[in-house]
């Protein structure tokens, strides 16, 4: 079955940078584009970046353009978010998914808290 895992957060200070990391398996992940969204406490899910599934292209939103990085290695099946300068407001669970066959899977979640 789909499984998406996440990886790589963690607590880092204002000005940090942690990389992100989503493992897939049960799909042929060559073949769909990525995305990335968060959560923070007591806010709606937001998209932060996407990724085509060549790696060719890449969005993001406004908030993390030139701070966030998305890739992915499609030989090792994993999607990967860059993040730096890492602000206080960019913490939240970060999210990989992905929709296939019109449904959408998501990662467990993994924790990113800025903070000093």
């Amino acid at each position: 079955q789909v499984q998406l895992v996440e990886s790589g957060g963690g607590l880092v200070q204002p000005g940090g940078s942690l990389r992100l990391s989503c493992a897939a398996s049960g799909f042929t992940f060559s073949g769909y584009p990525m995305r990335w969204y968060r959560q923070a406490p007591g806010k709606e899910r937001e998209l932060v970046a996407g990724i085509t599934s060549a790696g060719s292209s890449t969005t993001y939103v406004d908030s993390v353009k030139d701070r966030f990085i998305t890739s992915r290695d499609n030989a090792k099946n994993t999607a990967y978010l860059q993040m730096n300068n890492l602000k206080p407001e960019d913490t939240a669970v970060y999210y990989c998914q992905a929709r296939i066959n019109w449904s959408d899977y998501w990662g467990q979640g993994t924790q990113v808290t800025v903070s000093s």
